[in-house]
């Protein structure tokens, strides 16, 4: 809870607190190893929603969840007890809008926003579709790849926020790869929201969470000098 504690100190504007589970196929290494660490510690449901709990009041909090663990729960118990906790939305990245009727329903019921990622690959009918299915805003991966940070920001991001605006007006934020506050203010010329993961818990397992409050403080600094 202290990084999350340092973060909402160092100025986020939101938080995504990840599920663990055993096969994140959209993460790189340093969240693959986060999500054992988890696991091997013994970290589960519930413990997130405790995670929630202890910043939502601060900031708008999110959930990352790939559908397996979520379906495991009971989508229908995780929407209900997510919103108890204080939650505003749920990330999926493995799930799709034409999957998930029965989870948009229960997010819909709970007052919750369903948030469906895209990416360069996806085509302008699938951009609408999840345009139309998605609520809070679009997550746009800004590479093809799993997530990580990078030197360089994706090239094509800022055409697919281009594509992502062509669709739906719902705020765009642009993920993977972000890990400075220079590469922060780049992606906030053209986005409405920069997501950083990677950085941050790179930063909590080699500093701790004062490491954690000073890179949040860089990357918000760089979000808001564009």
């Amino acid at each position: 809870m202290a990084g999350l504690r340092a973060m909402v100190e160092g100025g986020v504007d939101a938080i995504e607190i990840g599920m663990p589970y055993s096969d994140p196929l959209m993460e790189g290494p340093v969240i693959q190893a986060a999500h054992q660490a988890a696991l091997a510690g013994g970290t589960r449901s519930a413990d997130v929603l405790d995670a929630v709990r202890s910043v939502s009041a601060d900031v708008p909090t999110l959930v990352m969840g790939y559908w397996n663990p979520v379906h495991r729960y009971g989508f229908a118990r995780w929407a209900a007890d997510l919103a108890a906790a204080g939650g505003v939305g749920a990330i999926t990245p493995d799930l799709i809008p034409e999957e998930a009727p029965e989870w948009l329903a229960a997010t819909a019921e709970h007052d919750l926003a369903p948030v469906f990622l895209v990416a360069p690959s996806s085509t302008d009918a699938r951009i609408a579709v999840v345009g139309r299915a998605n609520r809070g805003f679009v997550y746009a991966a800004a590479v093809m790849g799993v997530t990580g940070a990078r030197s360089e920001v994706g090239t094509r991001a800022e055409e697919l926020v281009a594509r992502v605006r062509a669709q739906t007006d719902l705020p765009v934020g642009v993920g993977i790869g972000v890990s400075t506050g220079a590469q922060a203010a780049q992606v906030g010329r053209f986005a409405d929201a920069v997501i950083v993961g990677s950085a941050l818990v790179a930063a909590l397992r080699d500093g701790g969470p004062d490491a954690v409050r000073r890179l949040t403080a860089e990357l918000a600094e760089g979000c808001r000098s564009r």
